[in-house]
């Protein structure tokens, strides 16, 4: 059933679904397959959920070539529970308790702080007065007896985004890729522990995928949650206790549409496309709009960006952000925590959303640049 308001949403996360997505959710929301229930009210032991579940692993195994070595589990608790579990599980790796975090925004200065209840946290660089780019990775302060190192791959909240994986001299690399997942091919065998809220590239909110090398399960504080045990989520095949059901459901469908317009090197590309457009408005713009972040950490998927001045006009933010929710364009305000404009344009995000913000830039620039 097509009809409504049609919006372009640029949030960040719970973001934007592929419309056909959502069409396939709606047409199977009450019977699901025939069965005369929904996958809501479905048993998570049945047959038909493990169906659901293997689908969803499968496609994710597919999408990601991920090696056979590896176990892909479906947690709930989102980002910021990883933030406790990855200690928790993987400090255990060698005595001392020492990790090593690489902190390039919030998030990743959020799962620090988080790894000091249970660590000896060195941060690997002197810590950044802002947010806009990344230490050179030759000027890392790493620490031989850390248990692993923690990078964050996507700040979402300061549009920071590495373009290489780290090289960190064997030691068990951690990554939270929550806002990149699945938007560029990625070798998962360089990596540890991988972890992804769904809610930005691969579904909605409730499920956190972590895919971890199987030599690292078994390694986990004594008085690590059992929910957040990767070992024992991995051994009951992500049916410890009831997961996200419909979570996942969703995803698994997010991971069909991904498959079926070619997949991660396809979303890679449009990612480019995509970012780039606002990003040479921009840079054409003689100071109108600003970017802070240094262009070769900049993120193709959250462009944050200020009005007037690279401080930004609060006046002619305000009237901009009216005029795009006038134009069916939502959710383009920046994080609370440092103002602006934040475009996010992840997977679902289609050229022509983008194509409409960009020829909106350009238009309220022109009324507005004095």
């Amino acid at each position: 059933m097509e009809c409504g308001r049609q919006v372009a949403n640029f949030g960040a996360g719970p973001a934007k679904l592929p419309r056909s997505v959502l069409l396939e959710a709606q047409k199977e929301l009450v019977d699901y397959k025939g069965l005369g229930i929904s996958v809501l009210e479905m048993s998570h032991r049945t047959s038909d959920f493990t169906k659901i579940l293997n689908t969803a692993e499968n496609l994710m195994r597919e999408l990601l070539n991920i090696p056979e070595n590896y176990k892909v589990i479906f947690l709930q608790g989102g980002g910021s529970g990883q933030f406790s579990a990855v200690p928790l599980n993987l400090i255990g790796l060698k005595e001392g308790r020492h990790a090593d975090y690489v902190v390039t925004g919030a998030w990743s200065a959020k799962a620090a702080k988080e790894a000091e209840k249970y660590a000896k946290v060195n941060i690997v660089h002197p810590k950044l007065g802002t947010y806009t780019s990344i230490p050179d990775p030759s000027t890392w302060n790493l620490n031989p007896d850390a248990s692993y190192v923690y990078y964050c791959a996507n700040e979402t909240v300061h549009g920071v985004e590495f373009d290489f994986v780290p090289d960190v001299k064997g030691a068990v690399l951690v990554c939270d890729m929550s806002s990149n997942f699945l938007s560029r091919p990625v070798d998962v065998s360089k990596f540890g522990v991988i972890f992804a809220g769904a809610q930005k590239n691969v579904g909605c909110a409730g499920v956190t995928v972590v895919i971890v090398r199987e030599d690292l399960l078994g390694f986990a504080l004594k008085e690590c949650p059992v929910v957040l045990d990767y070992k024992t989520q991995a051994v009951n095949g992500s049916l410890y206790n009831t997961p996200p059901c419909y979570s996942i459901y969703i995803m698994g469908l997010v991971l069909e549409w991904i498959k079926n317009n070619g997949g991660a090197a396809a979303m890679d590309k449009l990612s480019l496309i995509k970012s780039r457009m606002i990003y040479d408005i921009i840079d054409k713009s003689n100071g109108f709009y600003v970017c802070p972040v240094e262009k070769k950490n900049r993120s193709r998927m959250n462009v944050p960006f200020r009005i007037g001045s690279i401080k930004g006009d609060e006046v002619l933010e305000k009237k901009f952000l009216e005029k795009a929710v006038e134009l069916n364009m939502i959710s383009l305000k920046g994080h609370r925590s440092v103002g602006g404009i934040r475009a996010s344009l992840y997977n679902a995000v289609t050229v022509e959303d983008v194509q409409k913000l960009a020829t909106f830039m350009r238009s309220f620039m022109q009324m507005h640049q004095s």
